[in-house]
């Protein structure tokens, strides 16, 4: 059965950073051991109330895609064993499922995004703009649309409590390099066409997803935390597609669409979420594990 867990704890273990959903440990200079909680973060705010399992579906899920990307882009993951690095008395049935232990690399501090369709943020910027990020987008789109292609919209990386902003490519290049800058908008948009391809296989329609990528010290690229979940990508049931109107889905836009039905501030703190909102937003990830995946948490 799946477990739930809001925070990590982990004894001996030194906590370096406490996120948004991930807790994250140093094991060594070399490796980190990262857990998903059950967190659930709506507009950037930290809800109070876990969705049971989430964490593991999480990671269970970018394990998947890992695996299946890594001719595409290298990832984090070390394949060493959870469990050998646990203090004693934890149980580990409760974090074996969630986490992982990977290598440690420096962050790019930003985030990387890919664009199928207009959705979101991205078609309030259309409205307002007739673009995205600085990439120019044709006349006469509509909500939900399919762009002509695929497109890279990094945004700044907030820290709890803050809010991601869009910013431009040459913002991007700006600050870390053109090189990197263009080594991450490959990776992302390569990564993108691969799973969006994959997805369509099993009816599911990936409108957008985000990616993090950090390198190591010899300046490779990895990308690492997660990777095409619920939590960072708009999954849409391909039968159930409009124009014209933002489609169901299976990740945390039921949590959106209840939140924006409240009349809520988006500032901290986050309201609490109604059982039947819970039950379903957990059904909605698993059953997204499983469409994509073929794994059930049982």
């Amino acid at each position: 059965m799946p477990t739930t867990l809001l925070k990590s704890d982990l004894p001996g273990l030194n906590l370096v950073h406490r996120g948004k959903v991930r807790d994250v440990y140093a094991l060594s200079d070399d490796e980190l051991l990262i857990v998903a909680s059950d967190r659930l973060s709506a507009f950037d705010v930290v809800l109070p109330d876990p969705i049971p399992g989430k964490g593991e579906i999480l990671t269970q899920m970018s394990n998947f895609w890992f695996a299946r990307t890594a001719h595409v882009v290298p990832n984090h993951l070390t394949g060493r064993a959870v469990e050998a690095v646990l203090p004693a008395g934890v149980d580990a049935a409760l974090y074996a499922r969630r986490s992982v232990i990977s290598k440690r690399l420096k962050p790019v501090p930003f985030e990387a995004i890919a664009r199928g369709f207009l959705i979101g943020s991205g078609w309030k910027d259309y409205q307002a703009s007739g673009s995205l990020c600085g990439v120019a987008l044709p006349r006469g789109l509509r909500q939900a649309e399919r762009l002509p292609e695929p497109i890279f919209t990094p945004s700044t990386k907030a820290a709890v409590g803050g809010h991601d902003e869009n910013v431009s490519f040459a913002v991007v290049a700006n600050q870390v390099g053109a090189e990197l800058a263009g080594q991450v908008r490959d990776a992302t948009l390569a990564v993108y066409r691969f799973a969006a391809e994959f997805a369509s296989s099993r009816g599911i329609l990936i409108a957008d997803t985000k990616l993090e990528f950090g390198t190591d010290a010899d300046g490779r690229l990895y990308v690492m935390d997660e990777m095409l979940t619920p939590d960072s990508s708009r999954f849409w049931p391909a039968d159930q597609y409009r124009i014209g109107t933002s489609p169901p889905s299976f990740d945390k836009q039921y949590v959106r669409d209840y939140l924006e039905s409240l009349g809520w501030n988006k500032q901290p703190p986050g309201p609490s979420i109604p059982a039947a909102v819970i039950e379903a937003t957990a059904a909605k990830y698993a059953e997204a594990l499983f469409r994509l995946a073929d794994i059930r948490l049982d």
